[in-house]
């Protein structure tokens, strides 16, 4: 498990894990999950990176901010945090409901960002999905699922995101478990589900003015957002490249996280 400081941040608490020394790579998780996602590939990345993995604001166990949840307000909370650390450019490498404001900030902020990473993400409005994901993109479904459900939720993202064989280790489904559970942590997954339903046909736009180094990284076996998302996003933004990982589910990051580290420092320690 990752040791975790609370931050804060305008009297608000925001939960961090910091690692390792150099350049900063800041990682972004989705949902259901939080910072402990990172806690296998975070330590194999801490010896070329300082890395830094949070609990979004609303998530997790950070407190919410207001005001919208699309991923360019993801991408400004971001940015916010970013200056309050006192980090001038960083690497991105973001997962599922994360990657969309890794490239939304990318676009925004060029100047603030080196390279960017981008892991089996919804991140295509006309791109298939899994059924659930097709079901949880209505928003009365979504809030009644996601209100009354979160059990449910829960275990199928289990049986769904990794290896039939994989089980998560107690604590670590204990930490994602108990952040989920709690009902302004749901509220406000459901207004972000709704936010970024409702910016994702506007987003390719933005993905065509980012000019940072872009790697779309993404599980041949990912069960809810197939390969298609990331053969067609390269081709959207000028000079991205496209790794396919054999055998990575959605969860590839703890699964298969030696060859994840490895794909990503190959990636951001290239040459700009």
């Amino acid at each position: 498990m990752l040791a975790t400081t609370i931050e804060l941040h305008e009297g608000r608490p925001l939960r961090v894990a910091r690692m390792g020394d150099g350049p900063p790579l800041v990682l972004l998780h989705g949902y259901p999950d939080n910072l402990q996602i990172w806690n296998k590939l975070a330590p194999r990345l801490a010896d070329r990176f300082s890395v830094i993995a949070f609990d979004w604001p609303g998530m997790g166990y950070s407190a919410g901010w207001g005001g919208g949840a699309t991923p360019v307000h993801m991408a400004e909370r971001l940015l916010h945090l970013l200056d309050a650390w006192g980090i001038e450019q960083a690497s991105l490498a973001g997962m599922d409901m994360g990657g969309q404001p890794a490239l939304a900030f990318a676009a925004q902020h060029p100047a603030r960002t080196r390279h960017v990473v981008v892991m089996n993400s919804l991140v295509l409005w006309d791109a298939p999905t899994s059924w659930e994901i097709r079901v949880l993109r209505r928003f009365g479904w979504n809030r009644f699922i996601l209100s009354r459900l979160p059990r449910a939720v829960f275990r199928r993202a289990e049986r769904t995101f990794l290896p039939r064989t994989a089980r998560l280790p107690y604590d670590m489904r204990a930490d994602l478990w108990e952040s989920f559970r709690r009902p302004e942590v749901r509220q406000f997954i459901v207004r972000m589900c709704a936010g970024y339903q409702a910016t994702l046909p506007r987003l390719p736009e933005r993905y065509r003015q980012i000019q940072r180094p872009t790697l779309a990284l993404w599980g041949a076996n990912d069960a809810h957002f197939p390969p298609v998302h990331a053969e067609r996003l390269q081709q959207l933004i000028p000079g991205s490249q496209l790794q396919i990982v054999p055998d990575g589910e959605h969860w590839m990051v703890w699964h298969l996280a030696d060859m994840i580290a490895a794909h990503i420092r190959a990636f951001v320690e290239q040459p700009l």
